[in-house]
């Protein structure tokens, strides 16, 4: 296995545009890294330049505690996969995979590895067959056995997934998990580092999530504290479907004014985050599946941050819906669990709740999660 350091890492274009700006992150021996973001926010440059394929204007990238700035991509000990799978369309599926090890191993071993490879992915029955005999998912499959069989150091995906439908993209998303517990377990290297713009696949994939915009680093975290915890209002409004409610406040005393129009009375915990804060403004945020229906649990009327509000328009999602609704011009998104009891309707007035405990606040300046020390 491999570890991976970029230190202070920059890329600057002649024309003087700074795609990296001055990078740190630590990557873990065999861990699956995923780097998320919008498109254009050089996630997919900062892995050419761990590749070897995009040089780098400033900093270190090391692998293993070796300085690899100079060194080829041949040399790093890397394997990428891309988005286009990159297959000689002439060679058979067997070809494609042996390829890479041509010159350097007997043929006998060329074989061992080509064969193994080919039982892990499901690929053994296809392996006389050319590339335009195969499906995309099978094509994938092969672009990643190309990989597996020079047993890199280190696994580099960029955004190899983005051109399947959508089912085949979850069944290669599990195959990819599986083979990264497969090569931990058989104790192979299994450092993978993943792109993609899609948080949804980044949250079920990664060990860690590396969140980017505009060339640089917004947090790095597992899942869930991403989700529960964002840095920063970037993370909160990026991470997690549907996204998290935003919304302008003024602070007025112990109570917080939403758009002018819905006052919500702070319990201790944002009192304890708003005591200090110099600002009269900040972002509010909460999730979803935060702000409750009352509909059958009346005994939550005691609760002073309760408002009746109109549903606007309905997602049926199937396991759940997902209500737009409206308090007075205050455009607000829940999340409810599907019920045979109650079928929400359009124009229905429903009354909303607030749970505090989840509120998150962010300072209207630096957009920094004001209840996160860190």
């Amino acid at each position: 296995m491999a570890s991976i350091q970029l230190k202070k890492v920059k890329k600057i274009y002649p024309n003087g545009f700074q795609a990296i700006h001055g990078v740190d992150l630590d990557i873990k021996d065999g861990e699956f890294l995923v780097f998320v973001g919008p498109s254009g926010c050089a996630k997919s440059t900062l892995l050419r330049m761990i590749a070897g394929l995009e040089s780098i204007s400033d900093g270190e990238i090391l692998i293993d505690g070796r300085c690899v700035n100079d060194e080829l991509p041949k040399e790093r000990g890397i394997a990428m996969v891309f988005q286009n799978y990159a297959l000689y369309p002439h060679m058979s599926v067997y070809k494609n995979m042996a390829f890479s090890l041509r010159g350097n191993f007997t043929k006998e071993e060329i074989e061992k590895r080509v064969l193994d490879a080919a039982e892990k992915l499901e690929l053994t029955q296809l392996l006389d067959r050319k590339p335009s005999q195969l499906s995309g998912g099978q094509c994938q499959r092969v672009a990643l056995g190309r990989a597996i069989v020079r047993s890199p150091e280190v696994f580099l995906f960029d955004e190899p997934l983005s051109n399947l439908d959508a089912k085949l993209r979850v069944t290669m998303r599990l195959q990819l998990i599986e083979l990264h517990n497969d090569l931990k377990k058989s104790g192979k290297n299994a450092t993978m580092i993943y792109v993609t713009h899609d948080q949804v696949e980044a949250m079920t994939m990664g060990d860690r999530i590396c969140v980017l915009n505009q060339g640089q680093i917004m947090q790095v975290d597992k899942p869930t504290e991403l989700y529960h915890f964002p840095a920063n209002k970037f993370v909160a409004e990026f991470i997690g479907s549907p996204p998290m409610n935003l919304w302008d406040a003024k602070i007025k005393g112990n109570e917080l004014l939403i758009q002018k129009e819905v006052s919500i009375t702070s319990n201790e915990r944002l009192m304890g985050i708003i005591h200090n804060y110099q600002e009269e403004q900040v972002t509010f945020g909460i999730r979803p599946e935060d702000i409750k229906v009352l509909n059958f649990d009346r005994d939550l009327l005691t609760s002073p941050n309760h408002f009746t509000a109109k549903i606007k328009t309905i997602e049926r999602m199937g396991n759940e819906d997902l209500l737009h609704c409206q308090i007075g011009n205050v455009v607000v998104l829940t999340r409810v669990a599907t019920s045979l009891e109650w079928e929400p309707q359009l124009e229905e007035e429903i009354i909303l709740v607030f749970d505090l405990d989840k509120v998150h606040l962010f300072d209207i300046k630096t957009e920094k999660n004001l209840g996160i020390n860190k």
